[in-house]
């Protein structure tokens, strides 16, 4: 099954006046299979170097002349925070020959990866995140929302032929991270550790932060435990959506909360097998909430901001999105058709005075909930209400 990647768009438009572009993101997402797709597009020839490969590493045994012979050629280097080294030199050859296209590096280790372009690639490339598959890029599949819910958007792990084989795949995906990538990135943490954190923050999926609690769990200090939680996001499992700020004159909650970005993995760690039994366990209202923030974040442009709203004495919205021109919207997310709103949504109403008001559940036609409060599905959210809070 071939599907169009949202960013696809944007790196061709970047590869027109970049000389490097850089696209990271998990492994198994899809980078390799973006680039050979674009690598067809081009309009000069290319080379694919996978830094994974021995044949590959040989070539690069002495880089600058390999690279230099190859200067009218667009140069594809996969994973390659394997060989940090090639950072500088790609800088030097770029500044010998600024052209566009010059090269393409893929890598699943941003830490690494935008450390170390950002001490030399500064001005010169072009970074696109390419994440698991998107709602809004499935729509033209047979494939459900439930699917995609359940099972995340690894494209392995949603095209399975069952949940069974989706499990262990995202199963075996989760160990790969802890014993292989994280190694890649220069981190030695104990596997046995790294499994422990992935479960518990599974556990607190779509609650508030508190280093102090998964330090001691874990037997580490509490900016150790922080250090981990930085690896995680930085390696693109999860996500940490920070409160608002305002002055309101309100005793705010300062915490940031805690999100799987793939609720596939999620379910995963939480040992959910199968949509009906995630149905009946307590974790649905949290993981339906991690999902659309996770398909709304996708949908918009890294121009908007992202946060939850919470006081002390009780008011709260789940989700409140900025607009690039200031534009204020604030989203509810309930999983039922028939939500009840609890006086602390209406508080946080009065205190941001949003521009849109939002109440987004699993299915359903769109109706206004009181006044300006609206109640849609996530797929109508997508695909029509966004574009009036764009304005």
């Amino acid at each position: 099954m071939i599907i169009d990647r949202k960013i696809a768009a944007e790196v061709t438009k970047n590869m027109r006046y970049f000389p490097a572009i850089g696209i990271i993101g998990p492994r198994q997402v899809g980078k390799t299979t973006l680039a050979k797709t674009l690598q067809k597009q081009l309009e000069k020839p290319s080379i694919y170097l996978d830094l994974e490969l021995d044949e590959d590493l040989i070539r690069l045994q002495n880089a600058q002349s390999y690279l230099q012979s190859h200067q009218d050629k667009c140069v594809i280097i996969d994973e390659i925070q394997l060989m940090p080294r090639l950072f500088p030199l790609l800088r030097a050859l770029i500044d010998q020959a600024r052209v566009p296209a010059r090269f393409l590096i893929l890598g699943s280790a941003s830490p690494v990866i935008i450390r170390q372009s950002s001490e030399t690639l500064a001005g010169r490339i072009a970074y696109n995140e390419l994440a698991p598959l998107s709602l809004s890029e499935i729509r033209a599949t047979d494939i459900t929302m439930t699917e995609h819910w359940f099972r995340g958007g690894f494209p392995n792990a949603l095209l399975a032929p069952s949940d069974e084989v989706a499990n262990t795949w995202l199963r075996n995906f989760a160990s790969t991270f802890m014993e292989k990538d994280l190694k890649a990135m220069g981190y030695e943490i104990s596997v046995q550790t790294m499994s422990k954190l992935y479960r518990m923050v599974a556990h607190v999926h779509g609650q508030l932060q508190n280093a102090s609690s998964l330090s001691q769990a874990l037997g580490i200090s509490s900016p150790t435990a922080t250090k981990y939680l930085d690896l995680l996001e930085g390696g693109f499992l999860i996500h940490r959506l920070e409160p608002y700020y305002v002055n309101v004159g309100k005793r705010l909650v300062k915490s940031p909360k805690i999100y799987f970005r793939d609720t596939g993995l999620l379910h995963q760690l939480s040992t959910i097998p199968s949509f009906e039994a995630l149905q009946g366990n307590p974790l649905i209202g949290a993981s339906w909430e991690g999902y659309v923030i996770e398909q709304i974040r996708r949908a918009l442009d890294e121009s908007w901001q992202f946060y939850y709203y919470r006081t002390v004495s009780g008011a709260e919205t789940d989700l409140v999105l900025i607009s690039p021109n200031g534009v204020m919207t604030c989203v509810e997310i309930k999983y039922s058709t028939a939500p009840v709103i609890a006086k602390g949504f209406y508080q946080s109403m009065d205190d941001l005075k949003p521009t849109h008001q939002y109440i987004i559940v699993p299915s359903g036609l769109p109706y206004y909930f009181k006044d300006k409060l609206k109640v849609c599905s996530l797929p109508d959210f997508l695909e029509n209400e966004l574009e009036s809070i764009r304005v």
